[in-house]
């Protein structure tokens, strides 16, 4: 049985939706915020494709009980059915975006998400 979850009205939801579901430790939750084929460009260095394989690496990483603080959202940038969504890092440098798509019952799920990105050195 799948348990009942809220579902991401806005793209900005997912933000919040994440780092609710993050701190309860709650791996498939957040695997359900993502589309079935998503990508995310996570763990650094790596590339994690799929639902299930999100699944499995959040449940790794949420084995450790990390405890994520929620960021103000940047202004999110809309296309028809697709949404830019970022937060700024709170050290100030680098960025979070993600790629959601509305899905046909008007909620959004994630299909591409860059967690951290931080420039080279030049």
């Amino acid at each position: 049985m799948t348990a009942h979850r809220e579902k991401a009205l806005r793209p900005e939801d997912l933000t919040r939706l994440f780092v609710e579901r993050s701190n309860a430790g709650d791996a498939a939750g957040v695997a359900a915020l993502y589309d079935e084929d998503a990508v995310m460009a996570y763990p650094p260095g790596e590339v994690t494709v799929g639902r299930a394989a999100i699944e499995k690496l959040w449940a790794s990483v949420l084995e450790h009980r990390p405890q994520f603080v929620p960021e103000p959202p940047l202004p999110t940038l809309v296309s028809g059915d697709l949404a830019l969504t970022s937060t700024p890092p709170r050290d100030g440098t680098g960025a979070r975006a993600q790629v959601a798509r509305r899905q046909p019952d008007g909620s959004w799920l994630r299909v591409l998400d860059q967690p951290e990105f931080t420039r080279s050195p030049s």
